[in-house]
Parts: structure tokens; sequence; C-alpha cells
């Protein structure tokens, strides 16, 4: 009786279900992801029958991309990650 009580109390007890460093860690990757998209958009033609060679350099195909990935693992490891019981 005494071990569900406790188990009732530390339930009741956590407002939150993952902890601080938990948010800090998706807030970093969510600002990941934004920034791997706003460094994927742009080169934009200004004249329609002229193709922009831009759409096609290293920011856009390469880091964008690898920074949204990085962004999303952070996403996925902040989730499952649980700190030390003490």
């Amino acid at each position: 009786m005494n071990k569900i009580e406790k188990t009732e109390n530390q339930e009741q007890n956590s407002g939150f279900t993952l902890g601080k460093k938990n948010y800090i860690l998706i807030i970093i990757g969510f600002a990941l992801i934004i920034l791997g998209f706003i460094l994927m958009s742009g080169g934009k033609s200004t004249d329609p029958n002229v193709f922009n060679e831009e759409i096609f350099n290293f920011r856009r195909i390469s880091l964008a991309p690898i920074i949204i990935l990085i962004g999303f693992i952070i996403e996925i490891f902040a989730i499952l990650w649980r700190p030390k019981s003490k």
C-alpha cells in the first residue's frame, strides 16, 4: 500500500513530462531547422526568362539540408534523453 502511495505522489508532483534541459534542446533543434530552411530559400531570378544558377550553390544544396538534419537529430535526442537518477 505504501509503495502505491509513493508512486501516486511522484506522478502528482511532476508538472512537466520533460525536464528543463530537454526543452532547451528542443528549442535549439527547432532553431536549427528554421535556420536551415532560411538558408535554403532564395535564388529567385528577377527575369523569368533567365535561369539563375544561384539555386545550385553549396549553401542551398549541401549546407542547409545538413543543418536541417542536425536539427531533427537534436529534436529526437531532446525528446528521448532522460536525466540521470539521483
